[in-house]
């Protein structure tokens, strides 16, 4: 069993990041939203993250004021969260000629 809470503050402590660098949490359609003094009661819930059935939201997020966010990921009912940063453009980066993964590689090329 896995509480969701201190599952969310582990992962915090090793972004360094704060309650205050939260902008909100909640749907990934913004649809429904809470924050941080409600988030604490709401979440500390023991929940089992092996496999399985998933049984955290999977649509819920955590959207922080500098752009970067949390998300739900979930794999025949195992579950974590997945962080997410803005991509950036490189001052050299190549242009986009072809968006097929012919040779089943990571790039765009």
């Amino acid at each position: 069993m896995t509480n969701l809470l201190n599952e969310t503050m582990l992962l915090f402590k090793q972004l360094e990041k704060t309650a205050a660098d939260i902008d909100f949490i909640g749907s990934s359609d913004g649809e429904y939203v809470c924050y941080w003094d409600t988030f604490i009661h709401i979440a500390d819930v023991e929940y089992d993250n092996s496999f399985g059935f998933n049984e955290v939201a999977s649509n819920l997020v955590i959207v922080f004021k500098d752009g970067t966010w949390l998300s739900r990921g979930e794999y025949d009912g195992s579950e974590w969260w997945n962080v997410h940063r803005l991509p950036k453009k490189k001052d050299d980066a190549k242009p986009v000629t072809n968006v097929m993964n012919i040779d089943y590689g990571d790039e765009v090329s």
